[in-house]
């Protein structure tokens, strides 16, 4: 357990590392535009995180990925591989999932963007997702068992007539890019870790419009939606206060605030 709570110097990395990704996710916002390829985004983001952040893109060689960032675009879940013949269009969502290193310290946070107007279902499905990620918020304190946080996203989604992805969790994270603990975004009654003041992790609901069935293309890192329906996820790196949570990856649009008292 030791080696997941992270101490006061870790801490000050960890929110330096999160406020970088947390801009990058900022920064590309005006960038998400009709007729733009996906690794132009790739390219600007690469060249923010690099050049301008002084950082390094997680992601980038990892398990030999090949880009800086994952760009999902509607039936893809997650893992989507930025490619120059990949053009976003008007109606199109998107995931965009950014990962730093920042003075050797991990942080990991993704959001959904809209490409020109996009029609009321998929409206809900991005916003379903969201709420989902930011009610699970509210049950993050010190002696908390870890299982509330997926028996909260899955009670949600579920209500709201979507599903919940189950393949993928959300993980601890630091001087590591993926830790204990894990973090199940559906309801496992047979886990019974305590959340513990200090740690940092991810919660990162992947949300679907219809089965939450999945698939994996041949290219090894790409997961689609096994019936073609859409899919929406929005990520926070979170620490576990002795009282609530923080919100490592905090973005200045964002109508939640940056710490949770949960008493």
């Amino acid at each position: 357990m030791k080696n997941i709570l992270k101490n006061k110097y870790d801490l000050q990395q960890i929110r330096i590392s999160g406020k970088i990704t947390a801009n990058v996710l900022e920064m590309i916002q005006p960038y998400i535009i009709p007729d733009i390829s996906t690794e132009e985004i790739n390219k600007i983001c690469h060249h923010y995180i690099t050049h301008v952040k002084k950082a390094i893109p997680a992601c980038l060689g990892y398990n030999n990925f090949p880009k800086s960032i994952c760009i999902s675009v509607n039936d893809v879940i997650c893992h989507g591989i930025p490619n120059k013949k990949s053009f976003l269009k008007t109606g199109d969502i998107v995931n965009i999932d950014v990962s730093v290193i920042k003075n050797n310290y991990y942080t990991d946070a993704s959001k959904m963007f809209s490409v020109g107007p996009i029609n009321k279902k998929n409206k809900l499905l991005c916003k379903i997702a969201q709420n989902s990620l930011y009610l699970s918020l509210k049950c993050i304190k010190h002696g908390a068992r870890i299982n509330n946080i997926g028996k909260i996203i899955q009670k949600y989604v579920e209500q709201n007539k979507f599903s919940i992805v189950k393949e993928y969790c959300g993980h601890g994270i630091g001087k590591n890019f993926h830790d204990l603990p894990y973090i199940l975004h559906f309801y496992n009654k047979n886990d019974s870790t305590i959340m513990r003041e200090g740690m940092v992790f991810t919660v990162e609901p992947m949300v679907n419009e219809k089965s939450s069935h999945t698939k994996c293309m041949e290219d090894g890192w790409t997961i689609k939606t096994k019936d073609g329906g859409l899919s929406a996820q929005y990520e926070h790196t979170i620490l576990v206060t002795d009282i609530g949570c923080e919100i490592i990856t905090h973005q200045e649009n964002e109508k939640i605030p940056k710490i949770f008292i949960n008493t």
